[in-house]
């Protein structure tokens, strides 16, 4: 049944004869349970609650059918958000925490759900809908391809900690140094070499622990997108503001997932979502989703001290990278590797990767802000191109020679 023949359905059993746009909430509880909808148990139950939780005992069906059509069509589409935020996200109290008799991968997709989404009824819509092709994976494939070539550079210099004070370090053709800025690609293959066993250790830890879940929920696009955004920020940033310093390491692209996946639950937790405007049938918006309610509904084991010790860790790996980029140099090993991509990286995160990660349900295309963070985005590509073509020799930069 698809949304032009549900709309046929409830004006030929004559459920709204004022066409009002208005049906009771048992009437319409009733009709779905009396005609055969292609949904599972579970997505039924979510569509009733929907119904049954408003307190006029009236429901605007056209929402209602908008929530059905995107339930039946599996499809992120502003309809599905539309209906639900018009509407209270009143859910059975029994969460996906007490479904019983769960194998371990739907455990884990369960765990994923929680961790990652902050409303029940996301992550219900996840739980249901999660298949396992294909699996995620960008983020082990990146996490693999930087072990791999570590342990190369590791095993050829026989050196594993503080690799770059080795001279032959910097000679690799993968690693960004202002003096190679012609080789386009060093903007983005520095992300495979690491300073050493420390960084490497930190940033595959965060790529598997939070990379992994969050291409899991929002799909290899959107997350390969966000960590390469990340990475390219962050050897932009460099050349433009540190322009004599060399790069390495993928925080920028660890940094964007980790401060996007932290913002999104911190707004959650502080700032309330309200429906907006009112629905196509006049159906006024209301409060949905109280954020001391999802911060309290997410039910993870110490999900709060998980997340101070992950800020915990990420301010001393930028701590770390400070005092490594103004030690001072090995003799004729040059500047150490800057720290300004884990800024740019965190900047990128909260920017573009909030507007992914709050639009779980939605197309990004659909979305003005959306095409704000892109413009900006844009911009700074442009910019910093001709900066890199044109302000190192006006300013008449003082750069390393290249190895």
């Amino acid at each position: 049944m698809d949304r032009s023949s549900l709309l046929q359905l409830i004006q030929e059993q004559q459920l709204d004869p004022e066409n009002t746009g208005f049906i009771g909430a048992d009437t319409f509880a009733g009709l779905v349970h009396s005609h055969e909808l292609p949904l599972d148990p579970t997505k039924l139950d979510m569509l009733v609650a929907l119904a049954q939780s408003n307190e006029r005992g009236q429901v605007c069906y056209q929402e209602l059918v908008d929530l059905v059509s995107a339930m039946i069509s599996s499809k992120r589409s502003s309809s599905f958000k539309r209906a639900i935020a018009n509407g209270q996200r009143a859910l059975p109290r029994d969460g996906l925490l007490d479904e019983p008799g769960l194998g371990v991968y739907k455990r884990f997709v369960r765990y994923v759900a929680y961790e990652i989404l902050p409303c029940e009824v996301d992550r219900r819509w996840y739980f249901y809908r999660h298949r396992s092709c294909p699996p995620p994976v960008f983020m082990a494939s990146v996490t693999l391809a930087q072990i791999i070539v570590f342990l190369c550079y590791g095993a050829r210099l026989n050196k594993w900690v503080l690799q770059t004070y080795h001279p032959e370090y910097m000679k690799s053709p993968l690693v960004y140094h202002p003096g190679h800025r012609a080789r386009a690609w060093r903007f983005l293959t520095y992300m495979f070499m690491h300073v050493g066993l420390e960084q490497l250790g930190f940033n595959a830890l965060l790529q598997l622990m939070i990379g992994v879940p969050l291409e899991m929920v929002h799909g290899v696009l959107r997350i390969s997108l966000l960590y390469l955004a990340g990475v390219l920020a962050g050897s932009l940033t460099v050349s433009i503001t540190d322009m004599r310093a060399p790069l390495v390491g993928g925080s920028g692209g660890v940094y964007a997932l980790c401060s996007a996946h932290l913002a999104n639950v911190v707004m959650v937790m502080g700032l309330p979502f309200w429906g907006g405007g009112k629905g196509p049938t006049g159906c006024a918006s209301q409060p949905v989703c109280l954020p001391h309610q999802n911060w309290a509904g997410m039910r993870c084991p110490y999900k709060l001290l998980r997340m101070v010790l992950a800020l915990v860790c990420m301010s001393s790996e930028v701590g770390r990278a400070v005092w490594l980029r103004f030690s001072p140099p090995l003799p004729a090993s040059g500047p150490q590797p800057s720290f300004m991509a884990h800024l740019a990286g965190a900047v990128v995160g909260v920017s573009m990767g909030l507007t992914i990660l709050r639009s779980y349900e939605e197309r990004l295309r659909d979305q003005c802000g959306w095409w704000v963070v892109l413009l900006a985005y844009g911009t700074f590509l442009l910019f910093a191109i001709f900066w890199n073509v044109f302000a190192y020799d006006l300013l008449g930069a003082d750069i390393p020679p290249p190895p």
